[in-house]
């Protein structure tokens, strides 16, 4: 057994997937699974469902946190270069100007902080989603194509703590979907 999938029948489980036809009734699905005490859980939907993330329990991102220690060091690194180079490297006096004009030091101190933020926003975006991944076990689920049109999923994964291929599918079952089905964990199979 690895940590994404469980053994069954010989064949690796990423978790068990449940269809809805419905938002309001995937949102209720979620809320529930959320309240028996599931974490390891996602929802698919072809438009955003308001609620849907809180529903889910998903916590607050540190994207935010990140990106304004980019910007900082950004601000730091562009006041810094100009510091070091108007006043300690090539001391130049203009016209009797300080040598160190804090004021014209502005406009690259806020390029350098936007341009750092923005680095880190994409940076720590792309490694708290574990992206890039051109490939996730959901994609072979029975019927997940319907997901970017008029499905509505919810996934309970191998990985739960809760996770029983007998008790989960049964809970799933009580919240009243189209269809439970398995999602094999097809990872090692894959060259993507």
């Amino acid at each position: 057994m690895t940590d994404h999938a469980h053994e069954r029948s010989g064949k690796k489980v990423f978790g068990l997937i449940a269809e809805f036809d419905d938002p309001q009734v995937l949102l209720e699905a979620a809320e529930k699974a959320h309240k028996k005490g599931y974490r390891d859980v996602d929802a698919y939907a072809p438009f955003p469902v308001h609620g849907l993330a809180e529903a889910l329990g998903v916590q607050k991102t540190r994207v935010p946190f990140f990106t304004l220690m980019g910007g900082m060091t950004g601000a730091a690194a562009g006041f810094g270069m100009q510091y070091f180079a108007m006043v300690m490297h090539y001391p130049y006096s203009i016209g009797g100007k300080p040598l160190n004009s804090w004021p014209s030091f502005i406009p690259i101190t806020f390029e350098l902080a936007i341009l750092f933020g923005a680095f880190a926003a994409l940076g720590s975006m792309l490694a708290l989603n574990g992206l890039p991944r051109l490939h996730h076990p959901v994609f072979g689920a029975k019927r997940f194509n319907r997901a970017s049109s008029d499905g509505f999923f919810l996934c309970i994964e191998a990985t739960d703590h809760l996770y029983d291929p007998e008790g989960t599918q049964g809970f799933l079952n009580e919240l009243g979907p189209v269809e439970v089905s398995e999602v094999e964990d097809d990872s090692d199979n894959d060259a993507h």
